[in-house]
């Protein structure tokens, strides 16, 4: 069988001899001519050093610096979202008094959480949105229960769970009796389920309805709502504040203190994270998203998410394998988009699985970024070819699953042309990036010049705007001493004035 064909051009293995950028070093040792070649992808022929620079020129494009203005009105956008929901509590006293969300950089279509992709608008940067997040709500939390916590997994699929009524008081049963579905229990009494689809038909509508009021009542400085859809269980929320656009993927949640029973084994293997991190802390809670599993039943079933404990793990991922795991995760979106079978979220357990597989110290090496970007490429594209990604919490859950065996070589063989020729995939992430960049500055240019109004513009002068010239600066020290992390937040929906937020282990 013929080797395959390698493009031919400047960097690939069969124009290092006349490529001015690949000219081999030679040096004499003992009257023999010794060659050096640059290091080279052996399967590409693309230079190693180039690739490493093309993940450079990605992360400058896909991580933007914010100025004092912009930080204001991310911080305008946050309270607004936080005041909202605190609203929605009000409405029927359905969500808890004091509640306590996690707010995640990247909305749900980037894979922060493992929701249902296939169930989301088209929503993208640059074009609907500058700056996205997801936002945790808890419906109902079991914060008191001790160590391991057991679900009822005898009616779903691995990794997933129903939820009944009967862990929960009287009260709060008369709350949330309407969102659920109905059994008989072996006793003879009435069990009920709680049920996401029926609470996501709630919590929308309550947002809705908040929103409706909020809009009917404009306050001086309140943010554009520019779109509210529903998008499976997602409240998908645009705010636009001044000159900037944020998606809000709001999804409500069950929360747990403690360990799930079915991951404890997890436990008990080494970890990367070991000794860097306590494991309090990474088995701090987890939770169940309104999500199914491809054979189960939607109005019952739940789906397993350790959010929480990824926040914690994210602290311990070398910047060289982040940064090439956002870059292979910007070419799979584009490449595996249609029909979309592949995750953001899996590929982020791919990364995970290779801290645990990989020696720390190897990891670390900071320019690696191009070995990690095709090592996850390949490992991905293994896992299509068998049909099999297992969830880092639960190994015995396989995410992949449920595809079909046409459908995973179909996306094997996408990754197969990605690998072939990673430089020029890099390059078409890049331009995208800038692209998505270039709208964002030209709609922020349009704003300005048509009078857009800025929280600073309209919240007044005076003691006012001093203090919000102190807040702005205290943001952006946040903003930027902080790149990328997840911030939990505290909210007291009878004092929103008062927002109580962590960014990881910091409380402001």
């Amino acid at each position: 069988m013929a080797a395959p064909a390698l493009n031919r051009r400047a960097g690939s293995v069969n124009s290092i001899g006349s490529s001015p950028t690949a000219t081999p070093n030679s040096s004499i040792n003992n009257n023999r001519v010794i060659t050096c070649y640059p290091e080279l992808d052996f399967r590409s022929g693309t230079r190693i050093e180039e690739l490493n620079r093309l993940i450079q020129e990605f992360s400058k494009h896909d991580q933007r610096e914010y100025d004092d203005q912009r930080a204001l009105e991310i911080h305008t956008a946050k309270d607004f979202i936080f005041s909202m929901l605190g609203m929605v509590q009000k409405l029927d006293q359905k969500l808890p008094v004091a509640n306590e969300y996690l707010l995640l950089s990247g909305g749900v279509r980037e894979g922060v959480v493992d929701m249902d992709l296939d169930e989301l608008s088209p929503c993208s940067r640059g074009t609907d949105y500058d700056m996205d997040f997801t936002l945790l709500v808890p419906a109902l939390k079991l914060h008191d229960r001790n160590q391991p916590v057991t679900l009822d997994m005898r009616h779903s699929a691995l990794g997933h769970s129903w939820l009944s009524l009967r862990l929960f008081d009287e009260g709060t049963i008369g709350r949330w009796k309407d969102c659920c579905t109905l059994a008989d229990h072996v006793n003879g009494a009435t069990n009920y389920f709680f049920s996401p689809t029926l609470v996501a038909d709630w919590f929308y509508e309550s947002v809705a309805v908040v929103l409706a009021e909020v809009q009917r009542k404009p306050q001086r400085g309140m943010p554009r709502v520019e779109r509210a859809e529903r998008n499976g269980t997602v409240v998908s929320i645009v705010l636009g504040v001044g000159s900037s656009r944020m998606l809000y993927d709001v999804v409500p949640v069950v929360s747990f203190k403690g360990w799930p029973a079915v991951a404890q084994s997890w436990l008990m293997e080494n970890h990367f994270w070991d000794g860097k991190i306590t494991e309090e802390e990474v088995i701090s809670g987890f939770y169940l998203v309104p999500a199914s599993s491809p054979s189960g039943r939607p109005e019952n079933e739940w789906r397993l998410s350790f959010a929480r404990s990824e926040v914690q793990l994210k602290k311990c991922i070398s910047p060289g394998l982040m940064q090439a795991y956002q870059a292979c995760k910007a070419i799979i979106v584009r490449l595996l988009a249609k029909p979309k079978a592949v995750s953001p979220y899996q590929l982020r357990s791919l990364m995970l699985w290779a801290c645990d597989r990989l020696p720390t110290s190897y990891l670390a090496q900071e320019d690696y970024s191009a070995h990690f970007l095709l090592g996850l490429i390949e490992d991905l594209q293994h896992c299509l070819v068998n049909k099999n990604c297992p969830n880092y919490f639960i190994p015995q859950c396989n995410m992949l699953e449920h595809l079909t065996d046409e459908m995973a070589m179909h996306h094997a063989r996408k990754l197969a042309s990605a690998r072939a020729d990673p430089a020029e995939h890099l390059r078409l992430a890049i331009e995208h990036t800038k692209a998505a960049n270039r709208l964002t500055l030209e709609l922020q240019r349009r704003g300005s010049t048509s009078g857009l109004p800025s929280p600073q513009s309209e919240l007044g002068a005076g003691d006012q705007h001093q203090s919000d010239d102190r807040l702005a600066k205290k943001l952006q020290q946040l903003v930027t001493e902080n790149p990328g992390k997840s911030i939990s937040v505290f909210i007291n929906p009878d004092d929103v004035t008062r927002p109580h937020f962590r960014i990881d282990d910091k409380f402001f």
